[in-house]
C-alpha cells in the first residue's frame, strides 16, 4: 500500500512537526519533578509521531493501527501538557491536538485502501 508522495507529504509533515514539538516540551519540562510525567509522555509521544511518519513513507501495511493509536498517544499527551501554564506546553498540546486529527483521517483513508 506505498502512498504516492502527494498523499503523505501533508500528514508526514504533521507528524514530524508533533515530534519536533513534544521533544521541545520534554526537554523544556525535563529537570522539573513535577513535571516528569509530562516529560516522559512528550517523549514517547514524539516517538510514536516519529514511528508512523516512517510508516508513511514505506507505505507499511500497519499505517491504519498505527495511526489509530498515536491519535490516542496524542490527545493523551495533550491533555496533559494542557494541565500546565507553560508556553512549551501549550505549543505541545496544540501540535498533539492537530496531528491526532489529521492521523484519525490517515486511519480512515488507509483502512479505505486496504
Amino acid at each position: 500500500m506505498l502512498l504516492n508522495r502527494e498523499n503523505y507529504q501533508s500528514s508526514f509533515d504533521k507528524a514530524m512537526a508533533c515530534a519536533v514539538e513534544c521533544e521541545h516540551c520534554a526537554e523544556a519540562c525535563m529537570g522539573n519533578p513535577s513535571m516528569m510525567k509530562c516529560a516522559r509522555m512528550c517523549l514517547d509521544t514524539g516517538d510514536s509521531c516519529r514511528t508512523l511518519a516512517t510508516f508513511m513513507v514505506r507505505g507499511s501495511y500497519f499505517i491504519a493501527p498505527m495511526a489509530k493509536a498515536c491519535a490516542e498517544i496524542c490527545d493523551t499527551c495533550a491533555s496533559e501538557c494542557e494541565k500546565h501554564d507553560a508556553e512549551h506546553c501549550k505549543k505541545c498540546a496544540q501540535a498533539c491536538r492537530e496531528a491526532a486529527a489529521t492521523y484519525r483521517q490517515i486511519a480512515e483513508a488507509a483502512m479505505a485502501r486496504a
